[in-house]
């Protein structure tokens, strides 16, 4: 697995980048936020990476924080979510607020994302809600931005109420 990639920015594209490093140019499909922290065309610039191999190709997805990059392994271990759709969800949401509205069960703020129906928001919700809170009581991970304990509050109702506000602003 390529864990993560360092070099020149060559090209910012809608959905990817290309990195140049040791003379090799290497696309990486990135989401709306971690393209618009880039620096600019030229500048130095690091990715942490998942390599994805399917059967007739690999890609290489890049994403600035660790945290983005967690979201995303989690999304495309759902069934039916893929990495597309994975990256489409993380461009409509950033990573906190996204562990959030899962915390939350809120489906209308996943199906805000392309490709992302009712039906999928609400499969995304069921399989992670309950990973999300044992992973970060688990390992103390935050997956909340600095909110974790909104995230992990979830054993009354009172919580969970409280975090639906809390993603509705």
């Amino acid at each position: 697995m390529i864990y993560s990639i360092s070099g020149l920015l060559r090209q910012v594209a809608p959905t990817y980048c290309v990195v140049e490093a040791c003379g090799v140019g290497y696309q990486c499909s990135a989401s709306t936020h971690t393209l618009s922290s880039l620096p600019g065309r030229g500048q130095e610039v690091t990715l942490l990476t998942h390599l994805w191999v399917k059967e007739d190709g690999m890609e290489l997805f890049g994403f600035s924080t660790e945290q983005e990059r967690r979201c995303f392994r989690m999304l495309i271990g759902v069934s039916g979510v893929g990495p597309r759709v994975a990256l489409a969800i993380l461009s409509d949401s950033a990573p906190d607020r996204l562990m959030l509205s899962i915390a939350a069960g809120d489906a209308k703020a996943l199906t805000r994302a392309q490709g992302v129906g009712a039906k999928l928001a609400q499969r995304i919700i069921l399989e992670l809600k309950d990973k999300l809170a044992r992973e970060s009581a688990a390992t103390g991970l935050d997956f909340s931005g600095g909110n974790a304990g909104k995230v992990s509050a979830f054993t009354s109702k009172a919580g969970e109420a409280a975090a639906a506000l809390a993603v509705l602003g």
